[in-house]
């Protein structure tokens, strides 16, 4: 059964502030904070896993294994992202059931045309609303657990404009969709317009060199916002470690005091070596 705390938590009117995870390391350093949520990232899972963009170039398969194993190393609800469903009505009930057997607790999908893109990328395609609204309720319909969400995400506001943005939203919520994402609103009044407007639960994506603007948890919700992600703070502040470290190691031949790095023995606890030392003091002599 999917885990119910992030349905509680949107019943109870509790903020969900999620950080992107891409891989196993970053999944289990964010499992350690508490947070309410995880947020399995296409992009920083496409780039880690393909060095490739996000751009519809990862399968189904590509994901659901990443996914599968990042829920089965982490203890926090994780939200996951699928694209559009990698394909048509078929596949969409096909995905829902492989995320939600890998034990995701919510999932993303999104009115793009195949291949999608990033949402805060230009030249994105919308499928046409009737559409949509068949993927939502074959996803709604394809769950066996109420407290798997489903997540619909509309890319409309970008080519379409906001009114339409929020007409689609309506409709999946309609639909059964358990919260809504109106992905790219270019203000933070255009924020407090959907929020206004949009009688559900309302999900917020903070990309740290996005469309939108980064806004406190605090302030969204107070707008009425009941999820953000922040799906790139993760990559890029990796990105910029690793460029700074690297960069250092070839300028001075060594690794400078001033580089910060994580302890070495806290990574080790981090990937369970404690475990295996233990192991291998218990039966050393078999």
């Amino acid at each position: 059964m999917a885990d119910p705390r992030l349905r509680q938590a949107l019943e109870a009117k509790d903020f969900i502030l999620a950080p992107g995870v891409f891989d196993l390391i970053s999944a289990l350093i964010a499992d350690r904070q508490d947070f309410k949520a995880l947020y399995v990232t296409g992009y920083g899972t496409v780039a880690s896993y393909l060095g490739l963009p996000d751009a519809g170039l990862a399968t189904y398969r590509d994901m659901v294994e990443r996914i599968s194993q990042i829920v089965k190393m982490t203890r926090t609800p994780v939200i996951a992202d699928a694209d559009t469903g990698y394909g048509g009505l078929l596949n969409v009930r096909h995905t829902v059931r492989g995320y939600e057997e890998a034990g995701v607790t919510a999932i993303q999908i999104e009115d793009q045309e195949f291949p999608k893109k990033c949402g805060h990328t230009p030249n994105r395609r919308v499928i046409p609303l009737e559409d949509m609204v068949r993927k939502v309720k074959v996803a709604s319909d394809a769950r066996s657990s109420r407290d798997f969400l489903i997540i619909a995400r509309t890319d409309s506001r970008t080519g379409l404009g906001l009114d339409e943005a929020i007409r689609r939203a309506d409709a999946y919520r309609e639909a059964g969709a358990d919260v809504v994402f109106v992905e790219s609103p270019e203000s933070e009044e255009e924020m407090k317009t959907v929020a206004e407007r949009i009688k559900a639960p309302l999900f917020a994506n903070m990309v740290n060199g996005g469309r939108t603007p980064l806004l406190s948890a605090a302030r969204l919700k107070e707008l009425g916002y009941a999820i953000a992600i922040h799906p790139a703070l993760g990559f890029l502040s990796v990105g910029a470690a690793l460029d700074k470290a690297f960069k250092d190691l070839k300028a001075k031949g060594e690794t400078s005091p001033d580089i910060d790095l994580y302890s070495f023995a806290e990574f080790n606890k981090l990937l369970g070596f404690e475990d295996v030392w233990d192991f291998e003091r218990r039966f050393a002599e078999i």
